[in-house]
């Protein structure tokens, strides 16, 4: 079973590091932050628009990094669209638990596609070094929210 994890980390991330979706500068958002990992040279800005229901209407990004890193901020911009902030949090909160090892994901009342893609991405746990290159993203989008300007890995 290991195996065919790994397989399909592999299979995930070297698709969305190839072909990310949502990367790019939209001319319109309500939020936006500079993430920077100083260990692999990952940089990127995430952009997040909210609508009036407290949903998100769209997130994008920019910038450069790892595949790894790519690849997690191309699954992000597609898991949290449509989703309240409470649900980003809460799906921030899960995929650092799945991708670092530290404590149990807290999956209760999310989706399940979403679930299952974070996990496939979580496969990233099994390198070590890697894990701050597929949780950028996700700490960039959270200091987005929170009105934070950068973030970094350090």
């Amino acid at each position: 079973m290991f195996g065919d994890l790994q397989d399909l980390y592999q299979e995930v991330v070297l698709e969305h590091g190839k072909n990310p979706r949502n990367r790019r500068h939209p001319e319109h958002f309500d939020h936006e932050a500079i993430g920077r990992n100083p260990v692999c040279g990952d940089a990127l800005v995430v952009y997040l628009t909210v609508d009036e229901t407290g949903r998100v209407a769209d997130c994008a990004f920019v910038g450069e990094g790892c595949a790894i890193s790519v690849a997690s901020a191309s699954m992000m911009t597609e898991i949290v669209r449509g989703k309240t902030i409470e649900e980003v949090q809460r799906l921030f909160k899960a995929f650092h638990a799945m991708a670092t090892g530290e404590g149990e994901p807290d999956t209760a009342g999310l989706d399940e596609d979403d679930v299952e893609h974070l996990e496939t991405l979580s496969g990233v746990r099994q390198f070590p070094v890697r894990v701050k290159c597929a949780t950028l993203p996700w700490h960039t989008l959270a200091a987005a929210m929170g009105g934070q300007a950068s973030v970094s890995t350090e």
